[in-house]
C-alpha cells in the first residue's frame, strides 16, 4: 500500500499495518489523537519523513488504521523542537493515478517538495 507523507512515498506491508497495542487500546484512539501524535513527533523532527521513515511509516499505519480512505497527510513544523500546537497538518484521498505518478517519479529520482506540492497540497500555489 501506497502512502504519501509530504514528498516522500512510502511502501507498507499490508499485514504490517496493525498497529503494535493492545486492540482495546488501539479503539480507543481517535484520529484526533492520531494527529496529535503527527504533531508531537514533527515537533521533535520536521524531516520525520527523511530522517526516520520507519517512525513515519508507522504513523502513516496509524492514519490508515482510523481512516482508510486516507492516503497522503501533510505536516509541516516551524522549527525543530516547536510545540506540537504549532504543527499544520493536512490529509488528502488521492486517486491511483496520482499515486502511481507521484512513485515514478520518485523511483526516478525525480519526486521533490515543489513537485508533490504541485500535485497535492497546492501550497504554492498563487
Amino acid at each position: 500500500m501506497l502512502f504519501l507523507m509530504n514528498d516522500v512515498m512510502l511502501s507498507l506491508d499490508p499485514a504490517e499495518l496493525s498497529p503494535p497495542m493492545a486492540r482495546g487500546q488501539f479503539a480507543a484512539l481517535s484520529i484526533q489523537a492520531v494527529s496529535r501524535l503527527g504533531q508531537e513527533l514533527y515537533a521533535a523532527e520536521p524531516l520525520l519523513h527523511l530522517k526516520a521513515p520507519e517512525r513515519a511509516m508507522r504513523l502513516a499505519a496509524l492514519i490508515i488504521a482510523k481512516q482508510p480512505t486516507i492516503n497522503a497527510a501533510l505536516f509541516i513544523a516551524p522549527s525543530r523542537g516547536c510545540q506540537p500546537e504549532q504543527v499544520g497538518f493536512r490529509y488528502a484521498e488521492l486517486g491511483l493515478g496520482v499515486m502511481g505518478s507521484l512513485l515514478e517519479r520518485q523511483n526516478s529520482g525525480a519526486l521533490t517538495n515543489a513537485e508533490a506540492d504541485r500535485q497535492v497540497w497546492r501550497r504554492l500555489a498563487a
